[in-house]
């Protein structure tokens, strides 16, 4: 297996939101399950598509949805659009995953809150950006830790205390 293929979606969309929540994560600092914010996705993913195949564990990525057809579909399922550059990369991610084990797959983002489904496509452009982003990952987590820098979105995040008391 090649090293990329260790990192989980979470590093990946990490890495979009926070360099430092990055490597908090990566190095099993973990908070997410005392943040409101990540209980409240967990259960919108258990309350919805309740018929599918959840929690889908491939190597290190673990998939929301997997439905199984002639093309093998995932989803993602989210609480908003708000952090979307993420959850693209992420499914992205897990789009590249199956295609280096050979595997067609296409990926599904879904909001169940406001009912809307995105598809989303793995091109070649996708792929050297993706390649270019798992180095990146590997870097900052082989690194020390990032700084923390202040966003709007740092109050609703479950390291909060950690970065900034």
């Amino acid at each position: 297996m090649i090293p990329e293929m260790y990192i989980r979606g979470t590093q990946v969309n990490y890495y979009f939101i926070c360099k430092t929540k990055l490597w908090l994560f990566s190095h099993n600092i973990t908070m997410e399950q005392e943040s409101d914010a990540v209980n409240l996705g967990k259960l919108l993913h258990e309350e919805t598509f309740r018929r599918d195949e959840k929690d889908v564990q491939i190597g290190p990525i673990s998939i929301d949805i997997i439905r199984k057809g002639d093309v093998l579909e995932i989803r993602e399922v989210k609480k908003s659009k708000s952090l979307m550059e993420a959850h693209v990369y992420q499914t992205l991610y897990y789009l590249y995953y199956m295609h280096k084990f050979g595997i067609k797959a296409k990926g599904i983002l879904s909001f169940p809150k406001s009912r809307e489904n995105i598809e989303i496509k793995l091109g070649e452009e996708e792929k050297e950006k993706l390649e270019r982003i798992l180095e990146d990952i590997q870097r900052i987590v082989a690194g020390d830790m990032p700084p923390p820098t202040r966003s709007k979105i740092c109050k609703r995040c479950a390291y909060f205390e950690f970065c900034f008391s």
